[in-house]
């Protein structure tokens, strides 16, 4: 087990940044814009994380990494916290140096088609060509599902993402494999988006989350239960619009934990008991960051579907606070 980053706390306040691991050209998630601002759910994750450590969430340094070098960076210490809809399995937990901290998006794998090809489900894909991204679960995943039916297939192995879904589009390979929210996301960006299928069926559960390095609980308390916080404040009705009035006036002792003025459980973190708070105040809780970033009102048009509450029939649960 790993003990180089220890005391990663205290690096990241002594630096007075947070280094985030993200990708910069999935919609909803982690982008770049033309503009050179980013924005998605792994994005508003990390910049409350920065939140609950160092009062601000402005201060995040976002390093692109890829599928290939993401879990490297973190080993290393290029980054501190890997938030990039990475799956969450036990290869990565026990080989890769890297602590997984809890599920930000359910999800599953999917298959784009083109749209011409009049594909409706993956069995119509036996013999076909896949284009695939190393080190990712989805070349296990695919080759699981393949093996099990006796079909076949070929791939087109490309690590650049944005390479690979270029070659899908000049027709280089009949599919490509993905998680369901990548796949839809890519989708929006493309010239023709009409011109392509994404099937309905999910061959994979796809936990997807924050890894951290290994061997230091004390930081992935705190990128776990900053998650945990921003799903609580959700379902407690505690939004950034009024965090204020909620920690002056609630008589919701689960509030008043959330928000620091019960508790001290940021003291134990080694935080501000303000941590949540600030968290929420500058980023929002769950429900706002999913909207804002892939919801009803986004190009993406998500439904929450297992992303809602447990106690909406969902399954995102997150631990107490207390």
């Amino acid at each position: 087990m790993s003990t180089a980053h220890a005391a990663l706390l205290e690096d990241v306040k002594s630096r007075d940044t947070l280094r985030c691991g993200v990708s910069s050209d999935k919609a909803g998630f982690s982008y770049l814009t033309d503009d050179g601002e980013w924005s998605g759910m792994d994005v508003d994750l990390c910049r409350s994380v920065a939140a609950a450590v160092l009062g601000d969430a402005s201060k995040v340094d976002f390093v692109v990494t890829t599928a290939k070098n993401r879990f490297t960076a973190l080993a290393s210490g290029e980054i501190d916290v890997l938030s990039r809809a990475t799956t969450w399995t036990a290869s990565r937990d026990a080989n890769l140096g890297a602590d997984f901290t809890t599920p930000w998006f359910y999800d599953g794998q999917g298959v784009m088609t083109h749209a011409d090809f009049e594909v409706s489900s993956i069995e119509d894909l036996d013999g076909a060509v896949f284009c695939l991204s190393p080190g990712t679960t989805s070349e296990q995943n695919l080759e699981d599902y393949f093996g099990r039916r006796d079909m076949s297939y070929r791939t087109v192995v490309i690590e650049k993402s944005t390479e690979l879904y270029n070659a899908f589009q000049q027709g280089r390979c009949d599919a490509i494999t993905n998680d369901m929210s990548g796949l839809a996301s890519r989708r929006t960006q493309f010239a023709d988006p009409e011109a392509f299928t994404l099937l309905p069926k999910a061959i994979s559960k796809e936990p997807l989350g924050a890894y951290v390095p290994q061997g230091d609980a004390q930081w992935r308390d705190i990128v776990t239960w900053t998650a945990f916080a921003l799903m609580n404040a959700e379902e407690l009705g505690v939004t950034s619009e009024n965090v204020d009035e909620m920690r002056d006036q609630s008589d919701n002792p689960n509030v008043a934990r959330l928000l620091g003025t019960d508790g001290h459980i940021g003291e134990r973190f080694g935080l501000e008991d303000a941590w949540a708070y600030q968290a929420i105040k500058q980023v929002g809780n769950y429900e706002e960051i999913f909207n804002r970033n892939v919801g009803p009102d986004t190009p993406l048009k998500f439904d929450r579907g297992l992303n809602r509450l447990w106690s909406e029939d969902g399954i995102l649960y997150a631990a107490p606070i207390r």
